[in-house]
């Protein structure tokens, strides 16, 4: 029997490191846009509109010297329907299971009530919390001094980094300072893996980011999408998918449909042409739209649409 390599060392010998790194916010100061640099590959939708991400996001960086299990959580804010509730709830769960924190603010806005409560909630929390002021390539060093200082009175002692998700400033001093924060441990994914998410729900939610891209006002808001066929024809290069866009009014229909179908032809477009790249083989992708009348309001239709 041949020696095994110790899966808690690096192939250096140092203490290998690892663990689940929560990235939490309020909507839309850019955590899945983080995510996905840190991975350098799309791995969470990302759209200008707030509350786009619905899931917990699970994406994984692996080194020689570490592995970093990134958790993106639908952001935080006072919720006053049943879907949002649900959302905040996973951030909320995601908190109580983790190594460390990302606390995301955005540097271009001022600290308010619902960031006050997120730090009240992260003051309990016994793992490192790293606060980052995010989209610093949006303001001037003048107004991010206020920013900071308001952010070591809500968490003493918490380490602040100033960073642009978008453009990656300061994310290689952000990765040494994750790193220094996680335990000692082994490697829980291969090489190579940089998600855990099914390759039917990595297609669903590329085509629901292009509703939220292509629709306006409340229209994405009361969308879902929802697989009905993956199937996959390797003698050919090709995957099937059908699925179907769930939403909640009449009126919505007709506008997710278009003049004849143009807004759902683009709509399918769009999401084949990027799910052909990310998936290396092409792609047939037939949608449908349907009316669930108040899904977002039904416990059963939520669970259903994976909230």
């Amino acid at each position: 029997m041949t020696d095994q390599p110790d899966k808690n060392k690096s192939e250096k010998g140092m203490p290998f490191r690892s663990g689940y790194i929560a990235i939490v916010g309020r909507p839309n100061v850019g955590k899945s846009t983080l995510l996905n640099q840190l991975l350098g590959t799309k791995v969470a939708i990302v759209t200008p509109k707030p509350q786009t991400t619905r899931n917990r996001i699970t994406g994984i960086r692996t080194t020689e010297r570490v592995q970093m299990i990134f958790l993106d959580t639908p952001g935080i804010h006072r919720a006053h329907t049943l879907m949002n509730r649900r959302m905040v709830a996973v951030a909320l769960q995601t908190l109580e299971e983790v190594d460390e924190v990302l606390w995301l603010l955005d540097a271009h806005e001022r600290i308010g009530p619902e960031d006050e409560s997120i730090a009240q909630t992260l003051r309990g929390l016994t793992c490192p919390v790293l606060i980052l002021l995010n989209k610093i390539d949006a303001v001037s060093k003048g107004k991010l001094l206020p920013s900071i200082q308001r952010c070591s009175e809500l968490l003493p002692e918490k380490e602040i980094v100033p960073i642009s998700a978008l453009k990656g400033e300061n994310l290689p001093l952000l990765l040494e300072l994750i790193e220094k924060g996680l335990p000692e441990g082994p490697q829980y994914f291969s090489e190579g893996e940089f998600t855990d998410q099914t390759e039917r729900f990595i297609a669903a939610e590329i085509i629901r980011e292009k509703v939220f891209l292509l629709t306006r006002q409340e229209i994405p808001y009361g969308a879902a999408v929802t697989i009905d066929e993956f199937t996959e024809k390797e003698e050919k290069n090709l995957i099937v998918i059908k699925a179907t866009i769930h939403t909640e009014r009449d009126a919505h229909k007709p506008i997710l449909i278009g003049k004849k179908g143009a807004m759902l032809k683009e709509i399918g477009k769009q999401a084949r042409e990027e799910l052909e790249a990310l998936l290396g083989c092409r792609i047939f992708l037939e949608l449908f739209v349907r009316v669930d009348r108040g899904w977002t309001q039904n416990h059963r239709s939520l669970a259903d649409m994976g909230l």
